[in-house]
């Protein structure tokens, strides 16, 4: 994928923008979160985000992106698929799968990105355990978002949480600054060093997005060349929020 590397500093009213823009992605994500039932489709889970985002005059920047151009509003991302799954409705969700769904939202023009894995019916207990080391990752990293530490000092805390836990980061995938583009610069791997990359300076907006693998580190593209996938065939999860780096904490632009 070719992304725009540059940084660009918010204004106070483009946050504000993006601010609202996050509040709809949550709501497309808390309709699609209520429909993670057995028997639903993943294309069922794209056309509740689409009537959302039509019901605020908003789009998604993944419909047509890329090359193939996606075909979808949200990526669902089941299991082993660790990011860019195609919604279809052949594919029906079952108990005990996780489900990773990845939106973003356009509105005036500026773009807040977010994703979230959930689980249908009950799932084992290591899927639990999953999904849990990698929001707490996702937390650790935003915890670093503050002015004064760099992208690395972001990218070490995620990588710390999950490795401490036995679990394995993409090396391949990382998170990126977002805003007046889908995808602006700077690049934030979930992997690092303190003290190293571009300082953080008020204004900056990243989405932060620890992709986290049971098995390994290594992924797959699938003929389709978008569904990403665990080597092995592990369980993985993925959460993301974004973030503003602020004269203060760190402000989640994509909450309710």
């Amino acid at each position: 994928m070719s992304w725009a590397r540059q940084i660009h500093i918010k204004s106070p009213a483009e946050l504000s923008v993006m601010r609202e823009a996050g509040r709809i992605n949550a709501e497309v994500l808390a309709a699609t979160r209520e429909l993670l039932k057995p028997g639903v489709s993943t294309a069922d889970l794209n056309a509740a985000a689409e009537e959302v985002l039509r019901k605020h005059g908003c789009f998604s920047p993944f419909k047509g992106y890329g090359h193939p151009p996606f075909p979808a509003s949200i990526t669902v991302s089941i299991n082993r698929e660790l990011v860019h799954g195609i919604p279809s409705k052949r594919r029906k969700l079952k108990v005990g799968d996780i489900v990773s769904v990845d939106c973003g939202t356009v509105l005036e023009g500026m773009v807040a990105d977010s994703a979230f894995t959930g689980g249908v019916g009950e799932i084992p207990p290591e899927a639990q355990k999953l999904l849990e080391v990698t929001q707490g990752a996702l937390n650790a990293g935003i915890e670093m978002m503050c002015v004064g530490n760099r992208t690395g000092d972001v990218s070490a805390a995620i990588q710390n949480h999950v490795e401490s836990r036995g679990y394995f980061v993409t090396r391949e995938y990382t998170g990126h600054g977002v805003g007046r583009q889908m995808h602006e610069g700077p690049q934030v791997p979930n992997y690092g060093k303190p003290g190293t990359g571009l300082p953080l300076k008020a204004g900056m907006t990243i989405a932060i997005e620890p992709m986290v693998l049971v098995g390994t580190e290594e992924t797959r593209v699938l003929p389709d060349q978008w569904t990403v996938v665990s080597a092995d065939g592990s369980l993985t999860a993925h959460y993301e929020h974004s973030v503003a780096v602020t004269e203060g904490e760190p402000l989640i632009l994509t909450v309710p």
